[in-house]
């Protein structure tokens, strides 16, 4: 099983082990995801130390493509609790990257996500339209590809720090089973990553997306 959905599963299944009072969903999404410019700090062996704005760019649609999974335990009184997995992305553009000292410099296997999720829904309020927000802490886990121009290739996953998220939607349901939901989300982390040739990079990476998904109801 890869590492960056471990977490995700583990309460995953926890969830599902809660008492059936109440109503799971297990729910996928994609969309568009845009990342506002964040400040990129560190050292690395080509320029030394650096501190530089830059305006990185999440190619949303490039493989592998921005998703997320979510799985949510909602209560009797609109309440719910829940864990969720985002695979966004992040990539410096060109100028940036040569700027800093790097031919490469991305999160293109995953800019990782993972949080404990507490959200309210009002279910029965517009018939089949079920409006919800949520709000989400937890870590960020991405997958560094980063090479400096001294050939120093830094690829891999690395715990980078604290992260969290707020969403708002709504969902149709479809019938007993199924739905499907249109959302804003926003997720905010701080990522501090080891480079190779002993550099280090520090970031905190917002990024604004809309997502579209479907839900299974159990």
């Amino acid at each position: 099983m890869s590492t960056r959905f471990k977490a995700f599963v583990i309460a995953a299944a926890a969830l599902v082990a809660a008492p059936a009072a109440a109503e799971m969903e297990i729910s996928v999404y994609t969309g568009h995801q845009s990342l506002p410019h964040s400040r990129l700090t560190g050292s690395n062996p080509v320029v030394g130390a650096f501190s530089r704005t830059v305006k990185l760019d999440g190619k949303s649609f490039v493989m592998p493509p921005y998703y997320g999974v979510r799985a949510m335990w909602w209560r009797d009184s609109g309440l719910g609790f829940g864990v969720e997995y985002t695979h966004t992305k992040a990539y410096a553009p060109d100028a940036d990257k040569t700027a800093l000292g790097f031919t490469r410099l991305e999160f293109s296997d995953g800019h990782n996500v993972i949080t404990a999720n507490v959200a309210k829904r009002w279910a029965n309020k517009w018939g089949k339209l079920t409006p919800y927000v949520g709000a989400g802490i937890g870590i960020a886990m991405p997958h560094v590809d980063a090479l400096d121009t001294a050939g120093n290739k830094t690829f891999g996953f690395q715990y980078a720090g604290p992260a969290m998220r707020l969403t708002a939607g709504a969902k149709y349901d479809i019938n007993d089973r199924w739905a499907t939901y249109g959302e804003y989300q926003f997720t905010a982390s701080q990522n501090n990553v080891d480079l190779a040739g002993g550099g280090n990079l520090s970031a905190r990476l917002i990024t604004n997306a809309f997502n579209v998904g479907v839900m299974m109801k159990f």
